[in-house]
């Protein structure tokens, strides 16, 4: 994944209450949350940007009460996934 920099106030590490050095996964985690809230990225790519995997992900969000974006299309997709498995 490409990278970029952003200068951000460093006062932001006192208004978060975290150390220095968490400071990026803090601002990455937040981001990637409110991507995902707003429907811009799934799940999947909501974990790659925080650097977690998908089921920590949906823990955060559980934890922060956003809800899951899981459409009628989606179970559809799971069931014949499931059926192709099963077989």
């Amino acid at each position: 994944m490409e990278t970029i920099s952003v200068d951000l106030p460093g006062d932001l590490i006192n208004i978060f209450k975290i150390r220095e050095r968490d400071f990026p996964f803090v601002i990455r985690e937040t981001l990637s949350i409110e991507l995902y809230r707003e429907g811009l990225i799934s799940i999947g790519k909501a974990a790659e940007i925080a650097g977690i995997s998908i089921w920590k992900m949906q823990e955060i969000l559980a934890n922060r009460k956003v809800p899951i974006h899981y459409y009628p299309e989606d179970l559809e997709k799971d069931i014949r996934t499931l059926k192709k498995v099963l077989k």
